[in-house]
């Protein structure tokens, strides 16, 4: 597999992380009380521990200019160094904080059957697949979005930054512009990540390791979007028979 070969499968995996049901979340259709099931199973799924996981992948690697790469990434996650001085899994608590939502739900989430099978994909991405593999799964999949192609091409289409006022939590669930700090920070240091994900991929991961990065790259999306799939059946979410969704009867 070529490098450019690489780069368009893994962009393929990335264009591909699109849920049916997303439309439905951001244009405010999931009823008020059903809304915590969404944060707190991203929350539990990789959000608290996302710095872990790419210290997991850190402590595996062996090539020195990869993991002072990672490392930039950990210190912004675990102290909000870069940004605004708080932890990123702190930052999100403000969304469900902000909502009313019991807190105590997050303190000891627990996993649906297939927001319990995501997770096990990535803890076996992570921690017995090689670093190679790790890092894609953390760098580029969890922290990815469907619009990668339009951080390398100038011509493919950007990832969308609407004001903060039309954050959907904030339109329609009642939150404040000033408890998205998660977001601003997101749009303050993602620039830097992304590009340093794609320097580790393209010009670090061996040749001889991509086609596995690819394949597990493709199974964490298949248990991504049944996880997804999961999520807006208990948010109350359901495809209609033009593929829309709608809140379910």
């Amino acid at each position: 597999m070529t490098q450019d070969e690489f780069c368009e499968a893994l962009l393929r995996v990335m264009e591909n992380k699109h849920h049916w049901a997303w439309a439905g979340f951001t244009q405010g259709l999931v009823p008020k009380d059903r809304l915590h099931w969404h944060l707190e199973q991203e929350y539990g799924t990789y959000v608290r521990d996302f710095a872990v996981l790419l210290g997991r992948a850190y402590v595996q690697c062996p090539i020195d200019p990869v993991r002072r790469l990672l490392a930039e990434n950990i210190y912004e996650e675990e102290t909000g160094g870069l940004s605004g001085g708080i932890a990123h899994a702190e930052l999100f608590l403000d969304y469900p904080r902000g909502l009313s939502m019991d807190l105590d739900r997050f303190a000891a989430v627990e996993l649906l059957p297939m927001a319990s099978a995501f997770r096990a994909a990535i803890d076996d991405a992570t921690q017995k697949s090689g670093w190679s593999v790790a890092v894609a799964v953390t760098t580029l999949f969890l922290e990815g979005t469907p619009y990668e192609r339009g951080e390398m091409d100038s011509q493919a289409p950007k990832r969308p930054k609407p004001d903060l006022a039309d954050h959907p939590l904030v339109k329609h669930y009642g939150l404040q512009v000033d408890q998205l700090a998660l977001t601003r920070a997101h749009r303050e240091v993602e620039g830097d990540h992304r590009g340093a994900a794609w320097d580790i991929l393209l010009n670090h991961i061996p040749e001889d390791d991509r086609r596995q990065v690819v394949g597990r790259m493709q199974y964490v999306l298949g248990k991504w979007r049944a996880y997804r799939d999961e999520i807006a059946h208990v948010c109350g979410i359901q495809r209609s028979s033009a593929g829309q969704p709608v809140l379910a009867a």
